[in-house]
């Protein structure tokens, strides 16, 4: 009667070791990306998760994912020299022109006397 007791002691304890290692080695792309301080850090731990009902299928892509760190992408305005120029010369020229303007208001307007 114990070793019945004793067997399906180990059982249970075996299982729950099993358990709980299946777990923690789900939830280690999610300490990788916490430790080097991913941007997609939550959206990894969801990930790490949800491959636990996907039969681990999305777990070696969610670790690669973790391991990576995505570069920031540069963004360019694709100008070049000549546009570039021919814009400054047309700021330049509007900027004239609303002088022109202002001394041409100013001139028009009335001065009050005191």
């Amino acid at each position: 009667m114990f070793l019945d007791y004793l067997a399906l002691g180990i059982t249970l304890m075996g299982l729950t070791l099993v358990f709980y290692t299946f777990i923690y080695i789900h939830d280690i792309p999610y300490q990788i990306a916490k430790k080097r301080n991913h941007p997609q850090t939550e959206a990894i731990h969801l990930a790490c998760w949800l491959s636990l009902f996907t039969l681990h299928a999305m777990w070696p892509i969610v670790f690669v994912w973790a391991m990576m760190k995505p570069k920031p992408i540069a963004v360019s305005l694709g100008m070049d020299d000549e546009r570039d120029q021919a814009l400054r010369s047309e700021i330049a020229a509007l900027r004239t022109e609303l002088a022109e303007v202002k001394a041409h208001l100013d001139a028009q307007q009335p001065a009050t006397a005191p």
